[in-house]
């Protein structure tokens, strides 16, 4: 367990909760929704915008302080950052996951205020959980929750010397300046994939071209970002994911003939990453799903701490929890709110509905148990357990099998970033009930401005999603499942339950051996998520994940005091600045 920085009284007198500090997180919130919701549906991977959340607000206000606005203090910053980390958490309560694939398989539209409506039902059950959590897992359990440290120590830099705040925030801004300079060029120049040149022989199966099998190299700065942020480890592991699916497994698919050919004379020029998607997303989802759930129940001892309590002692000091009255309050409230909103848009019966909101409340304890450990919440192994049960107790049923995961996925993502806030309050002073209200209005802000955007990014998932545009590899992981358990293993591709299977073994080897070998060892192995999410993805995305992955390990080897204070700002400014001008663009379709 990480050691925990000593907590800073609390002094009532200091300025905490105050409109400006409301208002600045639910508009930063906002805008870092749609980061997280584009990056979201072009590789399936979120970030926690606390950091960057902080540092936004921190330049925004020095600026204003300047025109005699008073200075934006430490605790305002807090809860600024409160509600903006849950304002960008928004992505995961289904916007990039459940929502399109109910879409995909279904049809059912939605409604901006139907979707903003049923995101906030899913936030505010995961809210509901934390408070109840709050006081067990931060103050008597003393659980590390890495995020919330850095957070809080972030914080506590950038208030007590400015200048080396500002510098970050400048690193900030210049990366996001060129990731987003970079898109609006790729979109007025009509910049595509630079596909390479070669040939792959398939024997009697014809010759494919590597342009066809998606190697080449995207305009874009997004991978790079994102592999800047998710370590070389990760990195190593995708691009050999993306050479084992689009080196072995795809021309062998093409050349049984399990893959058929594109026939369109446009579709055949360049990537094929359609079709071969449809084939190889079935050992990608199955490595993914198994090494999840293995890991997960690696966690047994974590799983059982969340359920025992121990005697709080008299050395745990009062830090504004929220009454006792307001928390039961607010569960039966969020839990009424989710079984109406399920049962009128989705006709999931009460009880299924209500079954669904109490496994919600279990896992997202856990969940949160184990972000607070570990760092990593374990949002796809948690929808996918609801999933396995929603699938047996409702067989065939698509809605109650991705709506409930749904609400199971989301909560356990607001709880664990409502734990790591809860954590940074902790360590930097301020009155948790505070800020549980930042965390609602967050929520609120996030549901509205991240629901809105999703409907003008992917007006029609069915023919968007699970494209090289938008690879959408959360969404294709949800769809399938959902299928497997309304159709059964026979309606899938040819040789793909085969291929699922042993995907699906080797998940299961890799988070075993990643679990028990010696930590020698365990440095040099393949993540299994990594491999799988290279299946779904086009081979130039993992190959830019990777490179971007190996250039943030090389800047830490050799330049480590300058990638220690600056590069997680610029992994970030990269993504922000490309995903705004991304949403922009989209936007702007809307008007010509």
């Amino acid at each position: 367990m990480l050691p925990t920085p000593t907590p800073a009284p609390i002094d009532p007198t200091l300025r905490q909760i105050t409109v400006r500090a409301i208002v600045t997180g639910m508009l930063i919130g906002a805008l870092l929704s749609l980061c997280n919701i584009y990056s979201g549906l072009k590789i399936g991977w979120s970030n926690n915008m606390s950091v960057t959340a902080a540092l936004i607000a921190f330049a925004a206000w020095r600026g204003l302080a300047l025109a005699g606005a008073r200075p934006f203090t430490l605790l305002e910053n807090n809860l600024n950052q409160t509600a903006a980390s849950s304002a960008a958490a928004v992505s995961s309560a289904g916007l990039v996951a459940g929502v399109p694939a109910l879409t995909m398989l279904t049809g059912y539209q939605f409604t901006w205020p139907v979707l903003a409506t049923w995101v906030l039902s899913v936030c505010l059950v995961g809210i509901a959980v934390g408070v109840g959590l709050r006081r067990q897992m931060i103050e008597i359990q003393q659980l590390p929750f890495p995020s919330g440290i850095a957070s809080a120590e972030t914080l506590r830099e950038i208030h007590a010397a400015g200048s080396g705040a500002a510098a970050r925030v400048y690193v900030l801004l210049a990366a996001g300046a060129a990731a987003a300079g970079l898109k609006l060029v790729e979109k007025l120049a009509g910049l595509k994939a630079w596909l390479f040149p070669g040939t792959v022989h398939l024997g009697a199966a014809g010759p494919v071209s590597a342009g066809n099998l998606t190697f080449g190299v995207e305009p874009s700065l997004l991978m790079v970002g994102v592999g800047g942020l998710i370590g070389l480890r990760a990195g190593l592991s995708i691009l050999f994911g993306g050479l084992v699916a689009y080196l072995v497994l795809g021309p062998l698919a093409l050349a049984e003939g399990w893959v058929p050919r594109p026939t369109d004379p446009k579709v055949a020029a360049g990537a094929w990453f359609g079709p071969l998607n449809k084939w190889l997303l079935w050992p990608g989802v199955a490595m993914m799903v198994t090494a999840s759930l293995t890991s997960f129940a690696f966690s047994w001892r974590s799983i059982a701490a969340t359920f025992r309590r121990r005697d709080a002692g008299a050395d745990v000091v009062e830090r504004g929890d929220v009454p006792l009255r307001w928390f039961v309050a607010g569960l039966v409230v969020a839990t009424i709110f989710s079984v109406i909103m399920q049962r009128t848009l989705f006709g999931i019966g009460v009880f299924i509905a209500f079954l669904g909101v109490l496994l919600s409340f279990v896992l997202a304890m856990v969940g949160a148990r184990v972000s607070g450990e570990t760092n990593t919440t374990p949002i796809g192994a948690m929808g996918k357990v609801t999933q396995l049960v929603f699938g047996a107790l409702t067989p065939g049923q698509v809605a109650p099998n991705l709506m409930a995961a749904n609400v199971t996925g989301g909560a356990a993502s607001q709880c664990a970033d409502l734990m790591h806030d809860f954590k940074t309050g902790y360590l930097v002073g301020a009155l948790a009930r505070y800020q549980a209200i930042a965390q609602i209005f967050g929520a609120l802000a996030g549901a509205l401005v991240g629901s809105a955007a999703y409907l003008i990014l992917i007006p029609d998932p069915a023919t968007q999603l699970i494209t090289t545009e938008w690879p959408a590899p959360a969404v294709a992981t949800w769809k399938a499942v959902a299928e497997i358990f309304a159709q059964g293993f026979h309606a899938l591709p040819a040789f793909t339950p085969l291929a699922a299977a042993i995907g699906g073994a080797v998940g299961i080897a890799l988070a075993i051996a990643e679990k028990l070998a010696p930590a020698a060892i365990r440095r040099f192995l393949p993540s299994a998520s990594a491999i799988g999410l290279a299946f779904v993805l086009p081979f130039y995305n993992s190959l830019q994940m990777c490179f971007g992955a190996v250039l943030a390990a090389v800047l830490t080897r050799y330049a480590r005091s300058w990638s220690e204070r600056f590069l997680v700002a610029a992994a970030a400014g990269i993504i922000a600045g490309e995903s705004l001008m991304g949403v922009g663009i989209s936007i702007q379709a809307l008007f010509t």
